[in-house]
């Protein structure tokens, strides 16, 4: 993706799956891949724009423990989406280490309309379990979605993933905002030579 269609302020959230939007914390600037984590605090913001943040008293970790162990996981989910893709049986032995970590337990949150809902809170005592509630999307995409659905954008210059959810099911881009739009206006120019 060329700079002016993406945006490096921050991680995308167009996958349609959490487990997808993980996989997307890298993409294309410039031809080049670009890691929207350079540092711890950018996988907590990360996890804390998905929604999946641990309890509050997360510990701090040093020496960019939960990079590593981001990087890695995302890794993991990327090879395992991969060899699903192209119908081989996926070895899961290096997501269930993420899966057996998760420690959590739900709580009943009331809303400011008096609404009740249950959430689920995670311990992130380490990196591993930090991350577990990742795992479990992957582990949810990888087993229990209709995972033909599960696509990568066809635009050439383009790495992002998504899950199609349209009516149709014929979604071929990321987004119609970073490469649909620019696969028209190019097939537009070809046309008009």
């Amino acid at each position: 993706m060329s700079a002016h269609s993406l945006s490096v302020e921050g991680p995308l959230f167009i996958a349609d799956h959490g487990a997808l939007d993980f996989l997307n914390t890298v993409a294309q600037l410039d031809g080049q891949p670009y890691d929207f984590w350079l540092s711890d605090d950018d996988v907590r913001h990360w996890l804390a724009l998905a929604g999946l943040a641990a309890a509050p008293d997360t510990p701090m970790f040093s020496d960019d423990a939960l990079l590593h162990e981001a990087r890695r996981l995302r890794d993991t989910i990327r090879q395992l989406v991969r060899q699903r893709k192209a119908g081989d049986t996926p070895d899961p032995a290096a997501l269930n280490r993420y899966l057996s970590a998760a420690v959590s337990h739900q709580q009943l949150v009331a809303d400011r309309q008096g609404g009740l809902s249950i959430k689920r809170i995670y311990d992130g005592k380490t990196p591993v379990q930090l991350l577990a509630p990742v795992a479990e999307l992957a582990a949810s995409l990888l087993a229990e979605t209709h995972f033909e659905l599960v696509r990568e954008c066809e635009h050439p210059d383009c790495t992002l993933w998504f899950y199609d959810r349209t009516k149709s099911h014929r979604r071929r881009w990321c987004s119609m905002a970073l490469c649909g739009n620019r696969a028209k206006v190019a097939r537009f120019r070809q046309q008009r030579k």
